[in-house]
């Protein structure tokens, strides 16, 4: 009686959320348990699911609605991991027997057995005409060739984070879950590159199927069998919501013989975005006038007069603020064509700058070579943001050079992989600028004193997205993909700059400008402190 009232709460669940609007991809729209405690693969053969069950050597159809029991047939092997349907019969891939066969679905028949091109298959799925392999130990995906016997792999590429545990394609993307870290992953099955990371409902994720509008996903810790929405009309999620006090304090510290005659100090002022609310601000001193650039950002602008030797002057600003973790759901065809950028936004984010060069004979050519015939935004972006993380190292120079002399280089600083992307991006005629940001540094009450930047690019029908080349400099698809729309909770924002301002310069956070007497020493330090933002 119990399940039964489940099982009818999870459907009317289903019944409702269907027409909420606000349901966001990854969602779970429908759960039920699943016929054993032992369940990994998951396939749909168009009416009906299918699960494996590894303890019991069973494969199960299943009917979608109810998750009832119709039929069951033996598995071919004793260790039944990745299913998946060819349109007439079920293939598995057994871990214990390192095959996959082909199976009657009536009676279990073996029709066809071929060896894995892996020890340890686990997720399985056929892309139309033929089977794609995920293998959990090597953390790889591999495309098998079927019309040779032995199940020879035409291609391989790394798993998208540690290990590869569910398969499925849904027409156009392959998807793949990891258990390690509860997490999903829509994936470009010609590059492997992951364009989508979704949260796993469970803890221990398997199986996945695809039925032609919605994910299925087996969870070996809760033994439960998840629907979850592909795709919705939310373009992004807020989550991991955090309320902290922010400080920003710009100290000048005069020696020597002489004075500071006249000294401007600029503090970028933040304001409320989608990811980040502005709860409350306020400056010492409290004489300030509030600016605004030529690229719209707010800045705080204090005056100073007569600053004598051995003088320290502070310039504060404080900032309460609820600040979220921000995911894109960045779906390619989704995105609108560069001609459907709005032209104001086309012709400010995509003008040249002394950081940029974009005329450069050495950046008209790179850009030719990277981007070639392609016009999408997203893939343009996608281009430039490998090119730039694969070509350049971290190391901090000691200056902001421009794009042309990095790239040849090979090393810069966060500012500089943002202008070097900015730069390309703009060249390619996509819209891009860059933020800067106040950052938590491990804890909550924390110091920042080398605060971050990086950039963001207009995409059609999602607007400014962020996208950090620097941090996507990883070896893993899923930490790159990590860095392009989404966003953790640890930044202020502060600056929304697509180059030189008449306040900031290049700079971000702050800047300063002054006229000393002979003899004078400035020594300036800015540095931003984290407090968690008790409640009232």
């Amino acid at each position: 009686m119990k399940n039964i009232t489940r099982i009818a709460f999870l459907n009317l669940a289903f019944f409702l959320i269907s027409f909420n609007l606000q349901a966001y991809p990854g969602e779970v729209v429908q759960s039920f348990a699943l016929p054993g405690n032992f369940c990994t693969g998951l396939t749909f053969d168009g009416q009906h699911l299918w699960v494996a069950d590894y303890k019991t050597d069973r494969i199960y159809k299943l009917d979608p609605s109810s998750g009832k029991v119709l039929h069951e047939i033996p598995s071919p092997g004793f260790w039944p991991m990745g299913l998946a349907w060819d349109g007439t019969c079920l293939w598995n891939a057994d871990r214990g027997q390192d095959r996959i066969y082909r199976i009657n679905p009536k009676d279990g028949t073996v029709l066809w057995t071929i060896e894995s091109p892996s020890r340890e298959p686990e997720g399985l799925t056929w892309d139309g005409t033929t089977l794609w392999v995920g293998d959990a130990a090597a953390n790889t995906i591999m495309k098998i060739d079927l019309s040779d016997s032995d199940g020879t792999a035409v291609k391989k590429f790394d798993g998208p984070a540690r290990s590869v545990n569910g398969l499925t394609f849904d027409g156009q993307y392959l998807w793949s879950s990891d258990r390690n870290l509860d997490e999903i992953y829509m994936i470009d099955p010609e590059s492997g590159e992951v364009i989508l990371i979704l949260d796993a409902p469970g803890s221990y994720s398997r199986g996945l199927a695809w039925d032609g509008h919605d994910l299925w996903n087996v969870d070996y810790q809760s033994d439960s069998l998840y629907r979850l929405v592909r795709q919705d009309e939310e373009t992004y999620r807020l989550k991991e919501t955090r309320k902290a006090k922010v400080t920003l304090t710009h100290q000048v510290m005069v020696s020597g013989e002489g004075s500071v005659k006249e000294m401007d100090v600029f503090l970028a002022v933040p304001v409320d975005m989608t990811q980040q609310k502005i709860l409350s601000q306020s400056f010492i001193p409290g004489r300030y006038t509030l600016k605004q650039d030529h690229w719209n950002q707010q800045v705080a602008a204090f005056s100073y007069r007569k600053v004598s030797p051995n003088e320290t002057v502070q310039t504060i600003m404080e900032i309460g603020a609820e600040i979220s973790a921000i995911r894109y759901f960045i779906y390619p065809d989704k995105v609108g064509p560069l001609e459907s950028i709005p032209k104001d936004i086309l012709g400010l984010y995509t003008a040249d700058g002394s950081k940029y060069l974009t005329g450069d004979p050495y950046m008209q050519k790179l850009v030719a070579e990277i981007v070639g015939d392609e016009t999408h935004p997203y893939w343009i972006a996608q281009k430039i943001f490998n090119y730039v993380r694969q070509n350049l190292e971290y190391i901090m120079e000691g200056g902001w050079n421009a794009a042309p002399m990095v790239l040849q280089r090979g090393t810069g600083s966060c500012s500089e992989y943002s202008f070097c992307f900015i730069s390309l991006c703009r060249a390619a005629g996509l819209p891009a600028r860059y933020v800067g940001a106040i950052v938590v540094r491990g804890d909550d009450a924390s110091l920042d004193e080398s605060f971050h930047r990086w950039p963001e690019i207009y995409l059609p029908n999602y607007g400014w997205v962020p996208i950090d080349p620097q941090g996507g400099d990883r070896p893993s698809p899923r930490d790159q993909a990590m860095h392009i729309g989404n966003l953790s909770n640890r930044f202020l924002i502060t600056t929304q700059g697509g180059g030189d301002s008449e306040y900031l310069g290049w700079y971000y956070n702050y800047n300063s400008r002054y006229i000393t007497e002979p003899g004078t020493r400035v020594t300036i330090e800015t540095f931003g402190e984290w407090e968690p933002l008790e409640e009232q």
